[in-house]
């Protein structure tokens, strides 16, 4: 099993990530700015991680780490240092690390802004465009095997461990399954190197995944 470690591991997603990894045998480190709000499990190791600091000082908390997952997000309050650049210097410290397997959590057609002006994702502009520079970085300049994964809007919903991954526009996904999906991606290595977009469905998450070419 792995040793993974979750930047912004305080948050929804993450806390229902970590619970995941660490039901498939993985030890997690999990970094987040209010370290005291990650979830207490065996195997999950909480850091004070502030993403505004040095990409070295990220670095030591990532060392050791056989993948790296980004799932943090400042909720639009600090959208360049923690959802633009913060990510790109986590990436950047893989990279000095020597850490290939690199995730992210992003937003649905975050590469695509012929789409960002459609009825769903015109109020949140300014995130979508902060996580177009992040998954750019990471596609064209970060050198890492990398898998995005672009989920529609999050909800507080029981997950169905199903999904789909035929998105047309702005739907949902309940959180579990967004979490669920983050956690088998290692599992295929038919993923990286892509970009996933993903809202509720009827395939299995597994399925889903064997079959992104």
């Amino acid at each position: 099993m792995m040793r993974i470690f979750v930047a912004g591991g305080s948050g929804r997603v993450a806390t229902e990530l970590i619970k995941d990894l660490i039901a498939d045998g993985n030890t997690v480190v999990a970094g987040a700015r209010h370290e005291d709000h990650i979830i207490k499990l065996n195997n999950v190791k909480p850091v004070h991680m502030d993403l505004h600091a040095s990409m070295d000082d990220l670095a030591k908390l990532m060392k050791g780490s056989d993948a790296v997952y980004f799932t943090a997000g400042s909720r639009g309050k600090d959208l360049l240092q923690t959802d633009a650049f913060g990510a790109v210097k986590t990436m950047q410290a893989a990279k000095k690390l020597g850490i290939e397997r690199y995730i992210m959590l992003s937003s649905i057609f975050a590469l695509q802004p012929d789409m960002w002006h459609i009825d769903g994702l015109d109020q949140i502009l300014d995130y979508t465009i902060a996580k177009y520079f992040a998954d750019n970085y990471l596609v064209n300049q970060s050198g890492l095997k990398y898998t995005i994964l672009q989920p529609t809007n999050l909800t507080e919903e029981e997950g169905t461990d199903k999904i789909s991954l035929d998105v047309t526009g702005v739907t949902s996904n309940p959180i579990p399954d967004v979490a669920k999906t983050l956690a088998e991606i290692p599992k295929h290595d038919n993923t990286i190197g892509k970009v996933i977009m993903m809202n509720s469905g009827d395939t299995p998450i597994d399925a889903a995944l064997a079959s992104v070419k």
